[in-house]
C-alpha cells in the first residue's frame, strides 16, 4: 500500500503568490499521477484553504478532480470546517458528525483515521475529551487491521523551528497522545502544519511531518535549484516493516530529465535544511 502525503497548500485569492501556491498544488498532483506505481490514496493534512473561503475551496476541488488515486482531506487551522466539509462532502471529506471533521477510510490494508485538531481560539491544536473518546471508539471499531492517522498539528515536542508546541497547551497533546497509544494498533501518524519535514515519535508510533506544499510557505534551507520545486511525502506501507517515507521533488515542466528530477531523496527529515530562511514569510 502506498500513500502520498500533501499538505498546507494554503490556497487563497487576492495575495501575491496566489497563482504560485496554485502552480504547485496542480504541479504536484500531476507527478503524484505519474508514479507507477499509482498511490492507492492522496491524504492532505490540512490547511487546504488560507482563508477557507467557498472559492477557495471551489478551486481546490478541481485540482484535486485531477487525481488518479482517491483523495482524503483532514482540516488545518486555516480551514473552515463548515466550508471544506460542503465542498469534500462524500469524497476527499467522509465526516458526517456535525461537530468534528474526523472519519475513518476502511477499504485499505491499513485503516486511515483522519482527525480533527482544529479550535477557533487558536493556530494550534485542540484535543479534547469528546475527541479522545470519538478516536478510541474508531481505534476498538476494527481489531484486524493496522491504523495510520493523518491529522494537521504535530502530537509531540517539534524540535525544529520555532515553537516546539504545537498544541493550546501540553494536557491536550498528552490526551492525543494517550488515545494514539490506545490498544497498540496505531502504526504511524503523519501531520502538516510546521511546513518543513520533520519527525518524531509517540511511544512505538513513528509520526512524520511533511513539508509545505506551497513553495514560497516552505521553511528550511534548500539549494537554489529547489526553492520552486514542491516536495511530498510517500508513505509506504509492507506488513512485515510497516511504512518507510520518501520525500519526492516534484518535477519542472521544463527539465531535460524530468525522472531524475521526481526521484526524491529517502528520509526526509533533513531536505528542509538548505534553504535561506528569511526568503519568504511563515503563515500558519
Amino acid at each position: 500500500m502506498i500513500v502520498a502525503q500533501i499538505t498546507d497548500t494554503h490556497i487563497v485569492h487576492g495575495v501575491p503568490d496566489a497563482d504560485r501556491r496554485v502552480a504547485d498544488l496542480a504541479r504536484t498532483i500531476a507527478d503524484i499521477n505519474a508514479l507507477d506505481p499509482l498511490p492507492d490514496a492522496i491524504i492532505h493534512t490540512g490547511d487546504v484553504a488560507h482563508g477557507g473561503r467557498p472559492e477557495d475551496y471551489a478551486l481546490v476541488a478541481s485540482l484535486f478532480a485531477a487525481a488518479r488515486a482517491p483523495v482524503y482531506v483532514a482540516p488545518g487551522n486555516r480551514d473552515h470546517r463548515e466550508h471544506l466539509r460542503a465542498a469534500f462532502a462524500g469524497g476527499p471529506c467522509r465526516a458526517t458528525d456535525p461537530s468534528f471533521l474526523d472519519y475513518t477510510v476502511e477499504d485499505l490494508p491499513v485503516r486511515l483515521l483522519a482527525l480533527d485538531t482544529v479550535t477557533t481560539a487558536s493556530n494550534k491544536g485542540e484535543f479534547c475529551a469528546d475527541r479522545v473518546d470519538r478516536l478510541i471508539e474508531r481505534i476498538d471499531a476494527d481489531s484486524t487491521k493496522p491504523i495510520a492517522v493523518f491529522m494537521h498539528h504535530p502530537p509531540y515536542v517539534v524540535t525544529v523551528g520555532p515553537d516546539p508546541l504545537n498544541f493550546t497547551s501540553p494536557e491536550a497533546m498528552h490526551r492525543l497522545q494517550h488515545a494514539l497509544q490506545h490498544a497498540g494498533r496505531v502504526i504511524a501518524v503523519f501531520c502538516g502544519h510546521v511546513h518543513r519535514s520533520t519527525g518524531g515519535w509517540i511511544g512505538a508510533i513513528r509520526v512524520m511531518v511533511a513539508p509545505c506544499t506551497a513553495t514560497t510557505l516552505r521553511k528550511g534551507d534548500f539549494p537554489q535549484a529547489l526553492r520552486d520545486r514542491p516536495i511530498y511525502h510517500l508513505h509506504r506501507y509492507d506488513p512485515a516493516f510497516g511504512f518507510s517515507t520518501e520525500a519526492r521533488i516534484v518535477a519542472m515542466a521544463d527539465d531535460d530529465d524530468a525522472s531524475d528530477a521526481r526521484s526524491g531523496a529517502r528520509g526526509a527529515a533533513g531536505l528542509d535544511r538548505r534553504r535561506h530562511p528569511a526568503e519568504h514569510r511563515f503563515e500558519r
